[in-house]
């Protein structure tokens, strides 16, 4: 009992792949059992799923030792040699049909290697055509001009992977060991491998899938003397630059290439070599634990093929419904692998006395769902020149976010509408690493005698990452999170101490996944340079501007960014002042009304009881009192107010002619009578408010 078909969507871990399977013997007795399951994946990318960053981001991710050089990189315009290479550019594959060569320009490599180096390479190679081949190079350091001699080399020869190293002649003028031969089968085998070849001279070590490998045959030879020839270095083909009429190419290589990288003064760890060609994909056993007494299981270094055997057909069974597939990548290559079972039967006292057919099927890997890489922050910002001019500059990226999106589709059933199926878009969130983001410049490019990006070799520490900065802009690479990403780029610096030629400058951020498989939207960023004679007009850019994409980017709570503080500060003062000065205001607006009304009910207060004598009262009042003294009141009160009036008339005009000491005592007087005045004009509307 299995299935054909064995599906496998990204990200559900190990599945099993025969969880119901079970063979029958009908009851024969068998003595042992020797079954063997394939995975064939050596179509798939270079050998099975692996990771498809770059070299140089994978070799980080590995730990390798740093300065490794790439010398067969995607074309651009810094590195524009493997421009007219055939390429598959998904899998950073370069083809050589035997015609095409490229030269290293100079600089690129150092031209002393030391003692010390390391080669590293994929090789997809099959048989050279006639019986006598010619040498096919990998890669080659010859003379440019004059003369034909090689300084070192790599290449294929009948099957045979040979290393050329002649040393410079010094005081020792002796034979030295020069060439190293290999000899495998998997060279001329049309797949996918991975070599290193690792000098420490004299002894040279080739590993290859990880398994190490010593050379079966080492010739000696001179070393070469010292001349003013310059060299060149070259890949798929040798350049001869002498004994011809002219110079060209010669010893071209047939086949396929990957990963070409040297590194001077160092050589690599078995560990880091096994990390680099590892397989991300393959055989598994969930719970060994589990496996039944007597069975002895082995698998390949790839876990492409394991071999499993028994003495009983039950354990035998047990052991096969626990073998699985499993993919570790985040974004695996979609497409069938296919699967191949086949088992042998040993009776007691016969060799193979039961034949059973061999099984077929295949695991189909869906396609993930693709991300949308989206970078986000503040755009355009401006700051004075001496704030760029300073040591630490300016930073650029304070508030960038990257985020990662996905939409899906899903599907839920109303059974209100008769079991229909409603389909809905759902956008989520993401999470996967980067691989590098560059920041460009836009425009002219960067002077290096009066500006430059800069970021601290310290922002590196605990990270998978690394950089290289230029004119152009400034890079960082290597396999990390995306929130390594946005702590690093929130650090980088741009300073320039020659503003009076500079107003402004654009920059690009740009981001990738899987070495460009997925990339992100370009964000594009204008930095103005603020000069002495507009600095007033700094304050209005700044605050009137700016200051709302400063808040939106509040939101994402990760990244609160001091630098952005300094153009925000100013703004919030303004705020406080203006908020004081308006609550005084509506202190003084409030005390001014308030007199007034003041003045108002007292002048109503004297008009008030020749008015509304009568006028019907319906508190919860019941106070009754004498109308008579209710007549006599008022009278009192109104003889009162017209004597106090003379009395203020009189008061104002000795006011006039008195000194300062009276003046005083005079308005002493006036607050008295006003007290007065007070209190009769309250009594008066208590009076109003009783029952008559």
């Amino acid at each position: 009992d299995w299935n054909k078909r064995i599906e496998y969507r990204p990200g559900s871990g190990s599945i099993p792949l025969f969880p119901s399977i079970h063979l029958e013997t009908c009851d024969g007795p068998v003595s042992s059992i020797h079954t063997t399951i394939e995975l064939q994946t050596n179509y798939i990318g270079k050998g099975c799923d692996r990771e498809t960053y770059s070299e140089k981001s994978l070799q980080k991710l590995c730990g390798a030792s740093s300065g490794a050089i790439d010398l067969l990189p995607s074309p651009s315009t810094t590195t524009n040699w493997t421009a007219g290479l055939l390429m598959d550019s998904n899998d950073m594959i370069f083809k050589f049909d035997g015609k095409q060569g490229a030269k290293i320009p100079d600089g690129i490599v150092p031209k002393n290697l030391t003692d010390q180096f390391t080669i590293t390479l994929w090789m997809k190679h099959g048989p050279s055509p006639g019986l006598r081949a010619e040498k096919e190079t990998i890669l080659c350091n010859s003379d440019k001009t004059e003369m034909n001699r090689h300084h070192y080399a790599l290449y294929v020869h009948n099957c045979r992977l040979v290393f050329l190293l002649r040393k410079d002649f010094d005081q020792a003028d002796t034979f030295r060991p020069a060439e190293f031969h290999w000899k495998l089968d998997q060279i001329c085998d049309k797949e996918w491998h991975y070599y290193v070849v690792n000098v420490e001279f004299p002894v040279v070590t080739l590993y290859m899938d990880g398994a190490t490998y010593e050379p079966y045959l080492v010739t000696n030879d001179w070393p070469i003397h010292p001349s003013h020839i310059a060299m060149q270095l070259t890949v798929g083909a040798c350049w001869q630059g002498g004994e011809v009429t002219k110079p060209r190419f010669a010893q071209y290589f047939h086949g396929s290439l990957a990963s070409l990288t040297i590194r001077p003064g160092k050589i690599e760890s078995q560990k880091v070599i096994s990390c680099l060609q590892a397989c991300k994909e393959g055989l598994d056993i969930n719970s060994l634990e589990s496996l039944g007494q007597g069975i002895k299981y082995h698998f390949n270094p790839s876990q492409s093929a394991l071999v499993m055997e028994g003495d009983d057909i039950e354990n035998i069974n047990q052991a096969l419904q626990k073998v699985s597939y499993i993919n570790s990548r985040q974004f695996p290559t979609a497409g069938v692998r296919r699967l191949k079972v086949s088992s042998k039967v040993q009776c007691f006292g016969e060799d193979v006395c039961i034949s059973i057919p061999d099984i077929d099927a295949y695991v189909m890997v869906f396609q993930a769902n693709e991300p949308k890489i989206t970078i986000t922050g503040m755009d355009h910002f401006a700051r004075p020149a001496a704030q760029f001019e300073s040591e630490r500059g300016v930073i650029l990226l304070p508030d960038i976010r990257i985020v990662s999106t996905v939409t899906k589709m899903e599907h839920s059933v109303d059974l209100r509408e008769h079991d229909r199926v409603n389909k809905q878009v759902v956008v989520e969130e993401m999470l996967h690493n980067l691989d590098f983001c560059d920041v460009l410049v836009i425009g002219a490019e960067l002077d290096p005698e009066q500006e430059c990006l800069e970021l601290d070799r310290g922002e590196f520490q605990g990270k998978h990452l690394d950089a290289t900065n230029s004119t152009a802009g400034y890079s960082i690479y290597g396999v990390d999170s995306m929130f390594s990403y946005e702590q690093v780029l929130r650090q980088l610096r741009y300073r320039n101490w020659g503003t009076s030629a500079t107003s402004d400058r654009k920059f690009r951020v740009k981001c990738s996944e899987l070495n460009g498989r997925y990339t992100s939207n370009e964000f594009n960023l204008e930095v103005n340079i603020l000069h002495s004679s507009n600095s007033n007009f700094m304050d209005h850019v700044n605050h009137m501007i700016f200051q709302p994409k400063f808040l939106q980017s509040v939101q994402h709570p990760e990244g609160s960014v001091s630098a952005v503080h300094s153009s925000v500060v100013p703004s919030v003062a303004t705020m406080v002042i203006i908020i004081c000065v308006s609550i005084l205001v509506l202190v003084v607006t409030l005390g001014v009304l308030r007199l007034r009304s003041a003045r108002q009910h007292g002048s109503l207060g004297h008009e008030g009881p020749k008015d509304n004598e009568m006028d019907w009262d319906d508190s919860a009042l019941t106070i009754t009192v004498n109308p008579m003294e209710k007549y006599e009141k008022p009278h009192q009160t109104e003889e009162e107010s017209e004597e106090e009036d003379i009395d203020d008339e009189e008061e104002d005009t000795t006011s006039a002619e008195s000194d300062d000491s009276e003046e005083e005592e005079e308005e002493e007087e006036e607050e008295e009578v006003i007290v007065q005045k007070g209190d009769k004009q309250n009594a008066t509307r208590q009076e109003q408010l009783e029952w008559d």
